[in-house]
């Protein structure tokens, strides 16, 4: 029986591979039905870790819909035991020096923004008003503030709800599904089988076959 643990972007990143619906709530719909013939015929089950659960029902303003308790119905909610879970120690240096470069990034990025910023201010020969200087400084910290979330956090781990995914996956020997791209990259360096949403589609419409 295949094992697959699903991230909560999968149901919300429409413009992925996935293909179950144009909302939400159809493609939450959709898998539960592919998941209720898969579990009846024992050719799959589903994981997700409870840290990603409440990410997934924080989206929603009633957590008690009958969609989303028909579909948590089917998913087996499993912490991942992470005393009895060992990775190679190679992984370690990989992402501690994975860090010191984003903060390196995020520290270049931060001195260019700043220079940046005197530039502006320096050409600005009348005085601002206070209404005026807040939007002028605004539009800076909302470029920086860009950057540095590119810099730092794009295709990188940026919660221990990430780390419990790949944790889980590693444990039960499952397929971590997700669209993010730092998850799944970081999931391959731990070394578990990860799956991006085009192939969890695929793999699904060849298992109900």
């Amino acid at each position: 029986m295949e094992k697959y643990v699903l991230d909560t972007n999968i149901f919300f990143n429409i413009s992925s591979d996935l293909n179950l619906g144009k909302k939400t709530e159809e493609v939450v719909v959709n898998l539960t039905t592919i998941i209720k013939k898969l579990k009846k015929e024992k050719k799959a089950e589903f994981f997700m870790p409870p840290s990603i659960v409440d990410e997934f029902l924080s989206f929603f303003e009633d957590k008690y819909k009958p969609f989303l308790t028909d579909f948590l119905s089917l998913i087996n909610v499993k912490n991942p035991t992470i005393d009895n879970v060992f990775f190679p120690a190679r992984v370690f240096y990989l992402l501690v020096d994975e860090v010191r470069k984003r903060s390196y990034r995020g520290l270049n990025i931060g001195e260019e923004e700043i220079k940046n910023a005197a530039k502006k201010f320096l050409s600005i020969k009348q005085e601002l008003s206070k209404k005026e200087f807040e939007i002028s400084v605004g539009e800076i910290i909302k470029k920086f503030r860009l950057r540095y979330r590119q810099a730092t956090r794009f295709g990188f781990l940026d919660s221990a709800a990430d780390l419990d995914l790949i944790v889980l996956a590693k444990e039960i020997d499952g397929f971590l599904v997700s669209t993010d791209e730092g998850v799944l990259l970081w999931g391959e360096t731990f070394g578990v089988k990860i799956m991006p949403a085009l192939g969890f589609r695929r793999r699904l419409e060849h298992l109900l076959e």
